[in-house]
């Protein structure tokens, strides 16, 4: 008989959120959380039974407050961080409205796809920045 090891996946959604500007919602996770100062792209853990559109849509407002409207599949990245390994679904959503008010970040910013290598990002969402650099080669 063979042993296998089950391994838990975390499956967290994440929004990469653009706004009429055609910049980028990035976020600094606080001191205190996992990854802290380190950057992401805002969303959450998915709960049973709900879509990452609908994870999203319900971690942004609970989170920063704002109402996005993710539209398209971006991709998805399995990461181990040792203890804990995560499935980040990353999906392009719209910024559609709402002051953004911070609840487990310390700071956010906009910005244009050139400047994603002046952040420092977590390890799961270095995949995303990767990609999305490439559309500015």
């Amino acid at each position: 008989m063979i042993e296998q090891d089950v391994i838990d996946m975390l499956e967290v959604a994440a929004a990469i959120i653009e706004n009429e500007q055609g910049q980028i919602l990035i976020a600094r996770r606080r001191k205190g959380k996992s990854q802290e100062g380190l950057w992401e792209f805002p969303g959450g853990k998915l709960e049973r039974g709900e879509s990452p559109e609908e994870c999203l849509r319900r971690e942004l407002r609970e989170e920063m407050q704002i109402e996005i409207d993710p539209y398209a599949y971006f991709a998805t990245n399995d990461h181990d961080y040792g203890s804990v390994c995560v499935r980040l679904i990353a999906y392009k959503a719209a910024y559609l409205s709402g002051e953004i008010a911070l609840i487990d970040h310390d700071a956010y910013r906009w910005i244009r796809l050139e400047e994603l290598g002046e952040y420092l990002f977590a390890p799961a969402d270095v995949k995303f920045v990767d990609m999305l650099r490439q559309l500015v080669q």
